[in-house]
């Protein structure tokens, strides 16, 4: 049995993920045991769970792979630093010892932490990304587009794929980068670098995009077919220590807003403009790539990918059929493509035939970390000494949904932990789409972030087009279209400022038990729909274990905790 173990680090969102005769059997984010949030360290202790998982020791490994190649990526950092000396020198000596004492050392390191004496090989960035998005997709061939803010000098890479091969045939070179330039006005508008970029698409739809003629005139130029250059006069990402340069405050007419200052017009209206400008450069890049390979699918990866309003207008409005998104789509999906690389490029072995159905790629509903007993939640409850209720399927399906109707806010602890940045039914904080209340109160005694942050609707797969213009499955909350007008009051706090929704489907397949929660809320109230949000607070990580479940249950406004199948009341505990 061949065993290969794909790691990526050193960056941000830092994973590993195990493959036994090239089938997934485990992938896990470091953030989710550190406590971290984008934790880029070294993987050890996902490593460490994944081997369990495994039932297998570091010697059992026959390859280990890195997610991309670092000396590669040094030659860039130092020839930027250099083309811009001396006015990088700040930034070049925060950086370099870094790099030389560890990051550029990747196999050392390895080999010291894991004692580990096997094939060591590595992989270029965005051959990860394409492989994460190709290999576990249901397609046998597809178009390939991998966008983020750079791997070791890609940006952005087209290409096309079909059984075990792959051929990525253009790319786009740091500095010119989508990734980076939303990055910019992430930094722009408060919000962290590499964490808050989701946070500037949801809070598009509240502005216009008065900006984006300014954007495409000074900043970006695009082209016919999607590719672009950008204005490095406004940008300081590649040698300082801040994104983006006077010039950039200066177009805009100010600093940077403060994390903490209130949000103006002006700074949805620069969210709005960004956001049109990067759909269209998707768009363009999209209907290029289509032309040019002939395929009616499409895969994708990088941290663009996870702009799911941009995947829902792919969808919408060019002529791929079909769209499949890696579910980690940024670096914490490296460590899957990495290991897949080698199993179908490096060893040529094939993939297994996929079916193209909804529940037909190798992804497992990307539910593919840890995941507790009952004999073990007992433990961790007892321990804690919390009060519950052990109750049976059903019963406890059909109280779940009642509570849930009658107004309660639910944790939701289930099976194994989700990988990715989506909670996808597993660890997640779950309330009544239909309680027009929902949102502001999970926002504000739940999940203590922005008022603007829109919730996701889970719908049972049979109904989606009933409540959505949505033809296909999105299992990976991955994909934005409108709600029907006729359903938009009936669901308000999963309808978005703009009438749209993020969607999750639900088929028994992927996910079983939260396609029953779902089926016994439907039965109860009439709706399919349960609003879902990841089971965490601002800042920190999804949970990952039931200690940390219950300590976040009695940190926040949670009315109810549902560990597999215990039921934990807030009235009744004291602790």
């Amino acid at each position: 049995m061949t065993r290969i173990l794909g790691i990526s680090a050193d960056y941000h969102d830092s994973a590993a993920c195990l493959l036994e005769e090239g089938r997934i059997v485990a992938a896990l984010q470091e953030e989710r045991f550190s406590r971290i949030k984008h934790d880029s360290s070294f993987p050890s202790r996902s490593i460490e769970e994944i081997l369990r998982i495994g039932h297998c020791e570091v010697g059992d490994l026959d390859y280990l792979v890195f997610y991309e190649k670092p000396f590669v990526k040094l030659e860039r950092i130092l020839e930027t630093y250099f083309r811009h000396c001396p006015r990088g020198l700040a930034s070049y000596l925060k950086a370099m010892p870094i790099w030389m004492k560890e990051k550029v050392w990747i196999k050392e390191r390895i080999k010291k932490k894991l004692a580990y004496e096997g094939k060591i090989l590595f992989a270029d960035h965005h051959e990860s990304h394409a492989a994460s998005a190709f290999f576990p997709s249901p397609f046998s061939s597809a178009a390939l587009l991998t966008i983020d803010a750079v791997g070791e000098w890609t940006t952005t890479t087209l290409g096309q794929a079909k059984g075990n091969e792959m051929h990525l045939d253009s790319e786009i070179l740091f500095p010119h980068s989508l990734g980076l330039l939303y990055t910019t006005f992430t930094y722009y508008l408060g919000f962290r670098v590499n964490s808050g970029e989701y946070k500037v698409m949801g809070l598009a739809p509240y502005g216009k995009p008065v900006y984006q003629d300014l954007i495409e005139e000074h900043l970006i130029q695009v082209h016919p077919d999607g590719s672009f250059q950008l204005n490095g006069d406004y940008f300081n990402f590649e040698a300082g220590l801040k994104m983006a340069s006077s010039r950039f405050e200066k177009l805009f007419e100010g600093p940077p807003r403060k994390p903490e200052d209130p949000l103006s017009q002006k700074h949805k209206d620069l969210a709005a403009s960004i956001q049109k400008v990067t759909e269209k450069v998707v768009l363009r890049m999209c209907h290029h790539l289509h032309k040019t390979t002939g395929e009616k699918n499409l895969c994708m990866a990088g941290g663009v990918a996870l702009n799911s309003v941009a995947n829902g207008r792919i969808l919408r409005e060019t002529a791929f059929q079909k769209i499949w998104v890696q579910p980690a789509a940024g670096d914490a999906g490296g460590a899957l493509g990495a290991a897949l690389a080698v199993w179908h490029r490096f060893l040529g072995k094939p993939r297994v035939q996929p079916t193209e159905t909804a529940a037909g790629d190798q992804q497992r509903g990307s539910l593919l970390g840890t995941r507790y007993n009952n004999s073990r939640v007992r433990a961790c409850l007892d321990a804690m000494g919390a009060s519950y209720q052990q109750m049976e399927d059903s019963p406890l399906m059909g109280k779940v949904a009642q509570v849930l109707s009658g107004g309660g806010m639910v944790g939701w602890f289930q099976g194994s932990m989700e990988f990715g940045p989506r909670a996808l039914g597993n660890r997640s904080i779950l309330a009544d789409p239909q309680n027009v209340n929902a949102q502001d109160l999970i926002n504000h005694r739940v999940k203590f972030r922005e008022s603007f942050r829109p919730f996701a609707p889970a719908i049972m797969e049979e109904h989606v087009a009933s409540y959505f213009e949505l033809d296909c499955s999105s299992p990976y909350m991955l994909l934005v279209a409108p709600v029907r007008p006729e359903k938009r009051s009936l669901i308000p706090a999963v309808t978005h400022i703009d009438g749209s929704a993020r969607i999750q489907t639900v088929n028994p397949t992927q996910n079983l038990k939260f396609h029953r929660l779902l089926e016994e809320f439907h039965k109860l109230t009439g709706c399919p729909i349960l609003l879902n949000t990841s089971f965490n607070v601002r800042g920190e990580p999804i949970v990952e274990s039931p200690r940390q479940a219950f300590q976040c249950f009695m940190a926040t406004g949670l009315d109810f905790l549902i560990i597999e199948n215990f039921f934990l009341d807030k009235k009744e505990q004291t602790w």
